[in-house]
């Protein structure tokens, strides 16, 4: 009985043992692979005759009507969107140029309402 005893004690402590030592040698073989950190190379220069075009990029221009605050937002000329702060920092609204007919609609935040994509694909 005694054997049978010491048999399962050093058959379970074999057991427990062996997949620590097995995690200790796979994880010490796994940090021996590892290469080296690389650093990352610069990207590329533009190609040659690429610039930004400055009439994409919003203009705009912050005025004062009595003693609200209406920030103009134009691109290429054409004014889309204004944006009007009360005084004393109250909630902002915006006006917006939805279909570009110089009709302004009111919303009351930049993201309420349903907004579909209205790209302008092409205009003459």
């Amino acid at each position: 009985m005694r054997h049978v005893l010491t048999l399962i004690f050093f058959a379970a402590a074999v057991t427990v043992a062996l997949p620590g030592t097995a995690q200790n040698a796979l994880a010490q073989n796994t940090a021996q692979k590892k290469p080296a950190a690389q650093p990352i190379p610069e990207p590329p220069p533009p190609p040659p005759g690429f610039e930004l075009d400055p009439a994409a990029e919003p203009q705009v221009t912050i005025r004062k009507r009595g003693e609200d605050t209406v920030e103009e937002y134009r691109i290429a000329g054409k004014l889309y969107m204004m944006k009007v702060t009360p005084p004393g920092g109250g909630p902002s609204y915006y006006l917006i140029d939805e279909h570009g007919d110089g009709k302004f609609a009111r919303q009351d935040g930049p993201g309420t309402g349903v907004r579909p994509p209205m790209w302008v694909i092409h205009s003459w």
